[in-house]
């Protein structure tokens, strides 16, 4: 399997993206991309790494979300693998628009398994393409920011970013 793989230097960080078959199969930030490599080798068996300028147009799409396009990365097609329950999870992320937030509990409800808030934040935090699907939109009960695996200083950047109040629903 050859992915297509490209870095984009944000305000947040670098960024890997990789894509196969013009979908966004992976955006993560460059210290982690080791990690998020060992997991599209699970995914996909061999995995030839191939640099390609813009796979899937998502270094465009994340250059116009960072100058202020905050809809950008929504015309970015992904191709996000994962479990049934994960995809049903990253679906509604998806929904939630920039500017807003949902808790992880009124996100089980939307997905219809109000009880399943411990297995929507797991497949929140296992989203390979963070940013595209929005899990920074994603925060606690009590409207404090939760976790992040990009780490809680970039989370708040996002929301800062998009408008949403930053460590409180909206």
């Amino acid at each position: 399997m050859t992915l297509d793989v490209d870095q984009f230097r944000s305000p947040i960080g670098t960024l890997v993206v990789a894509a196969r078959d013009e979908r966004l199969c992976a955006l993560e930030f460059a210290a982690r991309w080791p990690r998020r490599q060992r997991v599209l080798a699970r995914r996909f068996g061999s995995v030839v790494i191939r640099r390609t300028p813009d796979p899937a147009g998502a270094v465009t799409a994340l250059r116009a979300y960072f100058s202020g396009d905050r809809d950008a990365l929504a015309r970015v097609a992904v191709d996000p693998g994962g479990t049934e329950f994960q995809r049903k999870v990253w679906a509604a992320l998806v929904r939630i628009p920039p500017g807003r937030t949902l808790s992880y509990r009124e996100l089980a409800a939307t997905i219809g398994v109000p009880a399943a808030v411990r297995a929507v934040g797991a497949a929140n935090g296992a989203n390979p393409v963070a940013l595209v699907i929005p899990c920074h939109r994603v925060i606690a009960a009590d409207g404090t920011l939760g976790g992040y695996a990009g780490g809680l200083h970039r989370k708040r950047w996002l929301l800062a970013h998009e408008g949403a109040p930053a460590g409180s629903a909206a």
